[in-house]
């Protein structure tokens, strides 16, 4: 079993959905995101630890060589990888790059209108694409901030 494929196993067998995996170039760091959809505020300081601490052993176990472990939670800008994270995050924001340009773009922001046929469906300022799952190369959601100030 690789080591993406044990880490995920591990973190989903905790109750939790992996997210992300990061390897750095030389493997020394790991980095796994988290997520516990169905718990209000999302993954928690204990969350990572309880993760950390179990995955920690699992890797000594099976001899996994790496410096350092981090867990997170996925953050405000979450990435989208699976079919099921376009499903779910629909009616939201989100930036995406391709692999390769459709319509003269590699970049697109707008609005997920989740999956159609297998595909992306986005509502951008021209309308709306679709793009093929494979030839997104990072697709991220658009964190929006309130910036009404309060006074006093």
């Amino acid at each position: 079993m690789d080591l993406v494929a044990l880490i995920e196993k591990t973190v989903a067998g905790l109750g939790f959905e992996p997210v992300d995996v990061e390897q750095s170039p030389r493997g020394r760091v790991l980095r796994v995101f988290i997520d516990k959809p169905d718990k209000p505020g999302g993954v928690d300081v204990e969350d990572c630890a309880q993760v950390s601490n179990h995955l920690s052993r699992v890797l000594a176990v099976e001899n996994a060589d790496y410096d350092r472990l981090e867990i997170s939670s996925p953050g405000l800008d979450r990435v989208l990888k699976k079919p099921a994270d376009f499903e779910r995050f629909a009616g939201s924001e989100i930036s995406l790059r391709l692999r390769l340009p459709v319509g003269g773009r590699r970049n697109f922001s707008g609005v997920l209108r989740g999956l159609r046929n297998g595909k992306a469906c986005l509502a951008v300022d021209t309308g709306e694409v679709e793009l093929d799952l494979g030839n997104i190369d990072k697709a991220r959601l658009a964190p929006k901030f309130d910036r009404q100030h309060r006074a006093g």
